[in-house]
Protein backbone atom coordinates (compact mmCIF):
# COMPACT_ATOMS: atom_id res chain seq x y z
CA UNK A 1 0.00 0.00 0.00
CA UNK A 2 1.18 3.53 -0.82
CA UNK A 3 0.86 5.86 2.17
CA UNK A 4 1.93 9.47 2.33
CA UNK A 5 1.41 11.18 5.68
CA UNK A 6 2.34 14.49 7.21
CA UNK A 7 5.47 14.48 9.32
CA UNK A 8 6.05 16.31 12.59
CA UNK A 9 7.52 19.37 10.88
CA UNK A 10 4.88 19.57 8.18
CA UNK A 11 6.86 17.48 5.73
CA UNK A 12 5.59 14.34 4.04
CA UNK A 13 6.47 10.78 4.97
CA UNK A 14 6.04 7.95 2.49
CA UNK A 15 5.51 4.25 3.00
CA UNK A 16 5.28 1.73 0.13
CA UNK A 17 4.34 -1.78 1.17
CA UNK A 18 5.80 -4.72 -0.68
CA UNK A 19 3.72 -5.88 -3.62
CA UNK A 20 1.81 -2.60 -3.96
CA UNK A 21 1.58 -1.40 -7.61
CA UNK A 22 4.05 1.50 -7.94
CA UNK A 23 2.03 3.37 -10.56
CA UNK A 24 1.86 7.04 -11.50
CA UNK A 25 -1.91 7.33 -11.15
CA UNK A 26 -1.55 6.47 -7.45
CA UNK A 27 1.37 8.85 -7.09
CA UNK A 28 -0.79 11.52 -8.72
CA UNK A 29 -3.50 11.13 -6.09
CA UNK A 30 -0.94 11.42 -3.30
CA UNK A 31 0.56 14.47 -5.02
CA UNK A 32 -2.72 16.35 -5.05
CA UNK A 33 -3.65 15.22 -1.55
CA UNK A 34 -0.43 16.19 0.23
CA UNK A 35 1.58 18.53 -1.99
CA UNK A 36 -0.62 20.74 -4.19
CA UNK A 37 -2.00 23.78 -2.37
CA UNK A 38 -3.16 25.95 -5.27
CA UNK A 39 -6.73 27.04 -5.90
CA UNK A 40 -9.25 24.45 -7.09
CA UNK A 41 -9.38 26.06 -10.55
CA UNK A 42 -5.59 25.77 -10.86
CA UNK A 43 -5.69 22.17 -9.70
CA UNK A 44 -8.12 21.33 -12.48
CA UNK A 45 -5.63 22.66 -15.02
CA UNK A 46 -2.79 20.71 -13.38
CA UNK A 47 -4.81 17.50 -13.40
CA UNK A 48 -5.70 17.97 -17.04
CA UNK A 49 -2.07 18.61 -18.00
CA UNK A 50 -0.73 15.66 -16.04
CA UNK A 51 -3.58 13.50 -17.32
CA UNK A 52 -2.36 14.17 -20.86
CA UNK A 53 0.99 12.67 -19.95
CA UNK A 54 -0.53 9.64 -18.22
CA UNK A 55 -2.74 8.96 -21.26
CA UNK A 56 0.28 9.29 -23.54
CA UNK A 57 2.37 6.98 -21.37
CA UNK A 58 -0.39 4.37 -21.21
CA UNK A 59 -0.71 4.43 -25.01
CA UNK A 60 3.05 4.25 -25.56
CA UNK A 61 4.13 1.88 -22.80
CA UNK A 62 0.93 0.04 -21.97
CA UNK A 63 1.73 0.74 -18.35
CA UNK A 64 1.84 3.53 -15.76
CA UNK A 65 4.55 2.01 -13.59
CA UNK A 66 6.88 4.61 -12.14
CA UNK A 67 10.02 2.86 -13.40
CA UNK A 68 8.75 3.10 -17.00
CA UNK A 69 8.90 6.90 -16.85
CA UNK A 70 12.28 7.70 -18.40
CA UNK A 71 13.90 10.86 -19.80
CA UNK A 72 13.34 9.56 -23.35
CA UNK A 73 9.64 9.09 -22.65
CA UNK A 74 9.43 12.68 -21.44
CA UNK A 75 11.09 13.90 -24.64
CA UNK A 76 8.73 11.79 -26.72
CA UNK A 77 5.75 13.32 -24.94
CA UNK A 78 7.05 16.85 -25.60
CA UNK A 79 7.56 16.02 -29.29
CA UNK A 80 4.03 14.63 -29.45
CA UNK A 81 2.60 17.83 -27.98
CA UNK A 82 4.49 19.94 -30.50
CA UNK A 83 3.47 17.82 -33.46
CA UNK A 84 -0.18 17.14 -32.66
CA UNK A 85 -2.43 19.01 -35.11
CA UNK A 86 -6.14 19.51 -35.60
CA UNK A 87 -8.04 18.53 -38.75
CA UNK A 88 -7.39 21.99 -40.22
CA UNK A 89 -3.64 21.52 -39.87
CA UNK A 90 -3.19 23.92 -36.95
CA UNK A 91 -1.33 22.86 -33.82
CA UNK A 92 -3.50 21.62 -30.96
CA UNK A 93 -1.31 23.18 -28.28
CA UNK A 94 0.60 26.46 -28.60
CA UNK A 95 4.08 27.05 -27.23
CA UNK A 96 2.85 28.79 -24.08
CA UNK A 97 0.47 25.93 -23.30
CA UNK A 98 3.21 23.37 -23.88
CA UNK A 99 5.47 25.31 -21.51
CA UNK A 100 2.75 25.23 -18.87
CA UNK A 101 2.26 21.48 -19.29
CA UNK A 102 6.02 20.97 -19.09
CA UNK A 103 6.23 23.00 -15.87
CA UNK A 104 3.48 20.93 -14.24
CA UNK A 105 5.14 17.70 -15.35
CA UNK A 106 8.54 18.74 -14.01
CA UNK A 107 7.10 19.66 -10.61
CA UNK A 108 5.31 16.31 -10.37
CA UNK A 109 8.42 14.35 -11.39
CA UNK A 110 10.66 16.16 -8.89
CA UNK A 111 8.19 15.44 -6.12
CA UNK A 112 8.15 11.71 -6.86
CA UNK A 113 11.93 11.59 -7.26
CA UNK A 114 12.35 13.15 -3.83
CA UNK A 115 10.66 10.15 -2.21
CA UNK A 116 11.71 7.37 -4.55
CA UNK A 117 14.39 8.16 -7.17
CA UNK A 118 13.77 7.06 -10.74
CA UNK A 119 16.14 4.34 -12.02
CA UNK A 120 17.41 6.46 -14.94
CA UNK A 121 17.33 9.77 -13.13
CA UNK A 122 14.65 12.43 -12.79
CA UNK A 123 12.87 12.06 -16.14
CA UNK A 124 12.14 15.74 -16.81
CA UNK A 125 15.47 17.21 -15.70
CA UNK A 126 16.59 17.94 -19.27
CA UNK A 127 13.27 19.22 -20.59
CA UNK A 128 13.53 22.83 -21.68
CA UNK A 129 10.86 25.40 -22.39
CA UNK A 130 10.00 26.75 -25.81
CA UNK A 131 11.01 30.38 -26.43
CA UNK A 132 7.89 32.47 -26.80
CA UNK A 133 7.19 36.16 -27.12
CA UNK A 134 4.48 38.14 -25.42
CA UNK A 135 1.75 36.74 -27.65
CA UNK A 136 2.85 38.88 -30.58
CA UNK A 137 3.30 36.29 -33.32
CA UNK A 138 2.22 37.00 -36.89
CA UNK A 139 -1.06 38.71 -35.98
CA UNK A 140 0.86 41.80 -34.80
CA UNK A 141 2.92 42.19 -37.95
CA UNK A 142 2.37 45.18 -40.20
CA UNK A 143 -0.15 44.42 -42.90
CA UNK A 144 0.81 45.18 -46.53
CA UNK A 145 -1.54 48.17 -46.39
CA UNK A 146 0.08 49.52 -43.22
CA UNK A 147 3.54 49.05 -44.67
CA UNK A 148 2.58 51.00 -47.78
CA UNK A 149 1.02 53.83 -45.78
CA UNK A 150 4.02 54.10 -43.47
CA UNK A 151 6.48 54.34 -46.35
CA UNK A 152 4.26 56.91 -48.07
CA UNK A 153 4.12 58.92 -44.83
CA UNK A 154 7.91 58.69 -44.47
CA UNK A 155 8.30 60.05 -48.00
CA UNK A 156 6.23 63.08 -46.98
CA UNK A 157 8.44 64.01 -44.03
CA UNK A 158 10.79 66.31 -46.01
CA UNK A 159 7.67 68.28 -47.06
CA UNK A 160 5.46 68.30 -43.96
CA UNK A 161 7.50 67.00 -41.04
CA UNK A 162 8.65 69.03 -38.05
CA UNK A 163 6.47 72.09 -38.55
CA UNK A 164 6.07 74.42 -35.58
CA UNK A 165 2.91 73.82 -33.57
CA UNK A 166 2.59 77.44 -32.49
CA UNK A 167 -0.61 78.39 -34.32
CA UNK A 168 -0.93 81.60 -32.31
CA UNK A 169 2.35 82.94 -33.61
CA UNK A 170 1.86 81.66 -37.14
CA UNK A 171 -1.59 82.10 -38.63
CA UNK A 172 -3.55 79.35 -40.29
CA UNK A 173 -2.61 80.70 -43.73
CA UNK A 174 1.11 80.91 -43.00
CA UNK A 175 3.53 78.07 -43.60
CA UNK A 176 4.89 77.24 -40.16
CA UNK A 177 8.69 76.90 -40.03
CA UNK A 178 10.45 73.59 -39.41
CA UNK A 179 11.87 73.03 -35.93
CA UNK A 180 15.64 73.37 -35.78
CA UNK A 181 16.01 69.97 -34.18
CA UNK A 182 13.92 68.16 -36.78
CA UNK A 183 15.67 65.86 -39.27
CA UNK A 184 13.15 64.69 -41.91
CA UNK A 185 15.62 62.82 -44.14
CA UNK A 186 17.07 60.98 -41.15
CA UNK A 187 13.63 60.03 -39.87
CA UNK A 188 12.59 58.88 -43.32
CA UNK A 189 15.71 56.70 -43.58
CA UNK A 190 15.06 55.20 -40.14
CA UNK A 191 11.52 54.17 -41.10
CA UNK A 192 12.84 52.60 -44.31
CA UNK A 193 15.57 50.78 -42.37
CA UNK A 194 13.09 49.30 -39.89
CA UNK A 195 10.66 48.18 -42.57
CA UNK A 196 13.10 47.12 -45.29
CA UNK A 197 15.39 45.04 -43.04
CA UNK A 198 13.33 43.80 -40.08
CA UNK A 199 15.96 45.25 -37.76
CA UNK A 200 15.24 45.88 -34.07
CA UNK A 201 15.05 49.52 -33.00
CA UNK A 202 18.11 49.08 -30.77
CA UNK A 203 20.09 47.76 -33.71
CA UNK A 204 19.07 50.78 -35.82
CA UNK A 205 20.51 53.02 -33.11
CA UNK A 206 23.73 50.95 -33.09
CA UNK A 207 24.42 51.16 -36.83
CA UNK A 208 27.87 52.55 -37.70
CA UNK A 209 28.48 54.44 -40.94
CA UNK A 210 31.90 52.85 -41.55
CA UNK A 211 30.38 49.36 -41.39
CA UNK A 212 27.76 49.91 -44.09
CA UNK A 213 28.19 47.89 -47.29
CA UNK A 214 25.92 49.71 -49.68
CA UNK A 215 27.11 47.96 -52.85
CA UNK A 216 26.18 44.55 -51.49
CA UNK A 217 23.21 46.04 -49.58
CA UNK A 218 24.37 44.72 -46.22
CA UNK A 219 24.00 46.57 -42.91
CA UNK A 220 26.18 44.86 -40.25
CA UNK A 221 25.31 45.80 -36.69
CA UNK A 222 26.04 44.74 -33.12
CA UNK A 223 22.91 42.97 -31.88
CA UNK A 224 21.73 42.33 -28.35
CA UNK A 225 23.86 39.56 -26.91
CA UNK A 226 27.03 41.07 -28.36
CA UNK A 227 27.16 39.27 -31.70
CA UNK A 228 27.24 41.02 -35.09
CA UNK A 229 24.58 40.32 -37.68
CA UNK A 230 24.42 41.65 -41.25
CA UNK A 231 20.94 42.55 -42.45
CA UNK A 232 20.14 42.57 -46.13
CA UNK A 233 18.29 45.73 -47.15
CA UNK A 234 16.14 46.50 -50.18
CA UNK A 235 17.22 48.93 -52.88
CA UNK A 236 14.66 51.45 -51.65
CA UNK A 237 16.13 51.18 -48.16
CA UNK A 238 19.65 51.86 -49.44
CA UNK A 239 18.42 54.86 -51.44
CA UNK A 240 16.67 56.32 -48.39
CA UNK A 241 19.88 56.03 -46.33
CA UNK A 242 21.92 57.62 -49.13
CA UNK A 243 19.44 60.50 -49.34
CA UNK A 244 20.02 61.14 -45.65
CA UNK A 245 23.80 61.02 -46.06
CA UNK A 246 23.74 63.43 -49.00
CA UNK A 247 21.18 65.91 -47.75
CA UNK A 248 21.45 66.04 -43.96
CA UNK A 249 24.02 64.05 -42.04
CA UNK A 250 27.14 66.12 -42.76
CA UNK A 251 26.00 69.20 -40.82
CA UNK A 252 25.36 67.18 -37.68
CA UNK A 253 28.51 65.12 -38.14
CA UNK A 254 30.63 68.30 -38.10
CA UNK A 255 29.38 68.88 -34.58
CA UNK A 256 29.26 65.34 -33.18
CA UNK A 257 32.03 63.61 -35.16
CA UNK A 258 30.28 60.36 -34.28
CA UNK A 259 30.66 56.90 -35.80
CA UNK A 260 26.89 56.34 -35.65
CA UNK A 261 24.99 56.21 -38.93
CA UNK A 262 21.98 58.14 -37.63
CA UNK A 263 22.89 61.25 -35.65
CA UNK A 264 20.99 63.57 -33.32
CA UNK A 265 20.54 67.17 -34.45
CA UNK A 266 23.55 69.27 -33.49
CA UNK A 267 21.31 71.65 -31.55
CA UNK A 268 20.11 68.94 -29.15
CA UNK A 269 22.19 69.75 -26.08
CA UNK A 270 21.25 66.62 -24.18
CA UNK A 271 22.32 64.25 -26.97
CA UNK A 272 25.48 62.14 -26.93
CA UNK A 273 26.28 61.68 -30.61
CA UNK A 274 23.98 58.74 -31.24
CA UNK A 275 20.26 58.11 -31.06
CA UNK A 276 18.57 56.07 -28.35
CA UNK A 277 16.07 53.27 -28.89
CA UNK A 278 13.46 55.56 -27.32
CA UNK A 279 14.11 58.18 -29.98
CA UNK A 280 13.65 55.54 -32.68
CA UNK A 281 10.27 54.70 -31.12
CA UNK A 282 9.27 58.37 -31.07
CA UNK A 283 10.11 58.73 -34.76
CA UNK A 284 8.09 55.60 -35.51
CA UNK A 285 5.09 56.89 -33.53
CA UNK A 286 5.18 60.21 -35.37
CA UNK A 287 5.09 58.52 -38.76
CA UNK A 288 2.37 56.11 -37.60
CA UNK A 289 0.23 59.12 -36.71
CA UNK A 290 0.69 60.59 -40.19
CA UNK A 291 -0.06 57.21 -41.79
CA UNK A 292 -3.08 56.53 -39.54
CA UNK A 293 -1.55 53.26 -38.34
CA UNK A 294 -2.56 52.37 -34.79
CA UNK A 295 -1.32 49.81 -32.30
CA UNK A 296 1.86 48.82 -34.13
CA UNK A 297 5.33 49.12 -32.60
CA UNK A 298 8.66 49.20 -34.48
CA UNK A 299 8.89 45.44 -33.83
CA UNK A 300 5.79 44.98 -36.01
CA UNK A 301 8.06 45.79 -38.98
CA UNK A 302 10.35 42.93 -37.95
CA UNK A 303 7.42 40.52 -37.86
CA UNK A 304 6.23 41.80 -41.22
CA UNK A 305 9.64 41.05 -42.73
CA UNK A 306 9.62 37.49 -41.38
CA UNK A 307 6.12 36.93 -42.70
CA UNK A 308 7.00 38.44 -46.10
CA UNK A 309 9.97 36.12 -46.54
CA UNK A 310 7.89 33.06 -45.64
CA UNK A 311 5.15 34.05 -48.08
CA UNK A 312 7.66 34.57 -50.90
CA UNK A 313 9.98 31.64 -50.26
CA UNK A 314 8.38 29.27 -47.77
CA UNK A 315 11.89 28.89 -46.35
CA UNK A 316 12.40 29.01 -42.57
CA UNK A 317 16.17 29.23 -43.07
CA UNK A 318 15.73 32.40 -45.13
CA UNK A 319 13.86 34.04 -42.24
CA UNK A 320 16.53 32.92 -39.80
CA UNK A 321 19.27 34.31 -42.03
CA UNK A 322 17.63 37.71 -42.51
CA UNK A 323 16.48 38.28 -38.93
CA UNK A 324 19.52 36.72 -37.28
CA UNK A 325 17.65 34.24 -35.09
CA UNK A 326 20.02 31.95 -33.21
CA UNK A 327 17.16 29.52 -32.57
CA UNK A 328 15.06 28.43 -35.56
CA UNK A 329 12.01 28.18 -33.29
CA UNK A 330 11.75 31.96 -33.45
CA UNK A 331 11.74 31.83 -37.24
CA UNK A 332 9.12 29.09 -37.35
CA UNK A 333 6.42 31.39 -35.92
CA UNK A 334 6.13 33.15 -39.27
CA UNK A 335 5.03 29.94 -40.94
CA UNK A 336 1.86 29.94 -38.85
CA UNK A 337 -1.31 31.23 -40.39
CA UNK A 338 -3.12 34.05 -38.60
CA UNK A 339 -6.77 33.85 -37.55
CA UNK A 340 -7.79 36.39 -40.18
CA UNK A 341 -5.89 34.57 -42.93
CA UNK A 342 -7.48 31.28 -41.94
CA UNK A 343 -10.94 32.82 -42.13
CA UNK A 344 -10.14 34.19 -45.60
CA UNK A 345 -8.93 30.78 -46.80
CA UNK A 346 -12.02 29.05 -45.47
CA UNK A 347 -14.33 31.61 -47.09
CA UNK A 348 -12.65 31.33 -50.52
CA UNK A 349 -14.28 28.03 -51.45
Amino acid sequence: MLQITSGKNGGALITIEAGFPDTLDLWLEGYFRFEVTTAISSQRVQRRDLGLFLDFMQAEEGSLTREAWTPRLSQAFLSWLRGFTREDGRRRWGDKTINRITAHLKTFARWIDRFKPFPLGEPTAKLGTLPVGTGLEVDRALTPSERRRLLDAADQLPLIGGRSRDRGRFGSHQVRPVRKTYRPWRNRAIIYTLIETGMRRGAVANLKLADMKFESRLLPVAEKGGYTHAYKVSRQGVEAIRDYLEKERSDDDAHWQSAALFLPARSVASASGCLSARTISSIWSEVCAVAHVEGKSPHAARHAMGKHIIEKTGNIAAVQRQLGHKNAVYSMQYARISEKELETVLDER
